[in-house]
């Protein structure tokens, strides 16, 4: 379009005027402004404003559907704290097992000795639990030697009857007990040695030898009995506590 001399516009200079005023608000749109710089018109002042307002309102709705059933997000436990649980776990697994292992069999259960009889040890043999018993006939001889007592060796087997009735008086005697634990090292054995000397006149059960700490077999010390002079019955107990004071005599002259 376009005006004729009488002053009418041209049609293609109206165009493009509305399409600019259209594209921008701002009156100061077409300016060369720099945009480091603030539109010194109201119109910026607004568009700011607006945009503040429109997140305020919206970090305020965020707030209020949170308030209203959004679920709380659980703090994540401390690594120190997980290890704790993780050292308690493995503690009580550790004594639900110790407990079952050492939780003895129903009936295995063996209480105190009745009467007031303590089981016999594995060295004594039922001849005097509370005396300390050599193993074997060289650490009898060691410990004879070195603690300057006598010492006695008793030759018996578990089923001869004459050694259980034997056993049974001597076991029970407090004198005789007493004074194999203050003044002689004992031995007593279930099978023969190598030494000739410990069967002077044969092996046979019961039989009681002496040796002093100088390692030699007291053969003068015997019993009652000429075919058996080391031999002892129940009733020779008197006898026998007299040969055990002749030992003690007789290794204190000597020595």
């Amino acid at each position: 379009m376009w005006m004729n001399q009488s002053g009418s516009v041209r049609h293609d200079e109206v165009s493009s005027q509305s399409q600019a005023a259209s594209s921008s608000s701002c009156p100061h749109a077409d300016l060369s402004l720099d945009m480091s710089q603030a539109c010194p018109c109201p119109c910026s002042s607004t568009r700011g404003s607006n945009s503040a307002v429109f997140s305020v309102q919206t970090a305020q709705n965020n707030q209020a559907a949170g308030e209203r059933g959004a679920p709380a997000q659980p703090e994540e436990p401390s690594r120190h704290v997980r290890m704790m649980k993780v050292v308690l776990s493995v503690l009580l697994v550790l004594v639900a097992v110790s407990s079952t292992v050492a939780k003895p069999e129903k009936g295995s259960e063996k209480g105190p000795p009745k009467r007031g009889k303590r089981v016999p040890q594995t060295l004594s043999r039922g001849w005097g639990d509370q005396l300390i018993w050599a193993q074997t006939y060289e650490e009898g001889l060691y410990w004879s030697r070195s603690r300057r007592k006598p010492l006695m060796v008793l030759f018996h087997l578990e089923d001869c009857p004459h050694c259980l009735a034997l056993k049974k008086v001597f076991s029970e005697s407090e004198e005789i007990q007493k004074i194999l634990d203050e003044d002689f090292i004992v031995l007593n054995l279930v099978y023969e040695t190598t030494d000739k000397h410990l069967s002077p006149d044969g092996k046979y059960v019961p039989r009681i030898i002496f040796v002093d700490p100088s390692m030699t077999v007291r053969a003068d010390i015997t019993g009652r009995y000429s075919n058996r002079m080391y031999a002892y019955e129940p009733s020779d107990l008197k006898l026998l506590l007299s040969n055990m004071e002749r030992a003690k005599k007789l290794l204190k002259t000597e020595l």
